[in-house]
């Protein structure tokens, strides 16, 4: 498979793989404001396409549509944030939201509701609702922010060739506590992560199955990012 891969023309392996960086692309597209146009993030995929290419090794075990899609994401990624186009209070009201959600289950040993968060925040619940809106609109939302948000990009730590052991006792250490940490979520913002990274529903799809509004998936999705953030806060 390698050795194919390095004999295959960039031209053959973007039109095979094309349909992978679109599907890629439009996934990600539906979590971005309408500024960011489509044919950006689908150069970008492009780029990450080629970069898989070059660096892929099938020994490592997994398979090259695998490794792109890790990489086509990484590289579509690191061209929004290139981008900086989130305002400067988006971020500080998400800080605002996760120190909120973090306080009331600290002190009540359970899920924090919405209105319970509202009211640490000295805001109405459709205002909370509004924050969770723009968090979820202005930013793309990856597991490794939430350990580094200055990383160079999550395709690059997903897909390093050459990983430490530290690097990877770390990474394993993250995962079990991710994984325990959404195992614990709230079950419809369990639903809403597992149909959208799994099952690759976008919003509307999710509403869809869930018998709600688009806007109220957003909000889920957006809060169980936050609340994610707040319960892994000690790997920031």
């Amino acid at each position: 498979m390698y050795n194919q891969l390095q004999l295959q023309t960039s031209e053959e392996l973007i039109e095979q793989y094309a349909p992978l960086v679109k599907r890629i692309a439009h996934h990600l597209l539906a979590r971005l404001p309408a500024t960011v146009m489509l044919d950006d993030l689908i150069q970008a995929g492009m780029i990450g396409l080629l970069e898989a290419a070059s660096k892929y090794d099938a020994s490592k075990g997994a398979s090259f549509e695998t490794y792109a899609g890790i990489r086509i994401r990484g590289s579509i990624i690191d061209e929004v944030r290139r981008g900086d186009w989130t305002p400067r209070s988006v971020h500080r009201n998400s800080r605002r939201v996760t120190e909120a959600i973090q306080q009331i289950e600290a002190r009540t040993g359970r899920d924090a509701t919405d209105s319970e968060v509202a009211k640490e925040m000295g805001i109405s619940v459709a205002e909370y609702h509004n924050l969770l809106k723009d968090s979820l609109d202005s930013r793309l939302f990856s597991f490794e922010e939430m350990i580094n948000p200055q990383h160079e990009g999550p395709g690059e730590s997903f897909a390093n060739d050459d990983p430490g052991p530290n690097q990877n006792f770390e990474r394993e250490a993250f995962l079990k506590a991710l994984s325990a940490a959404i195992n614990n979520l709230p079950e419809r913002e369990k639903l809403v992560l597992a149909l959208y990274y799994d099952e690759e529903l976008n919003l509307k799809e999710i509403g869809q199955v869930l018998g709600v509004s688009e806007s109220r998936v957003s909000q889920i999705h957006s809060q169980a990012a936050l609340r994610l953030r707040s319960r892994l806060s000690d790997w920031q």
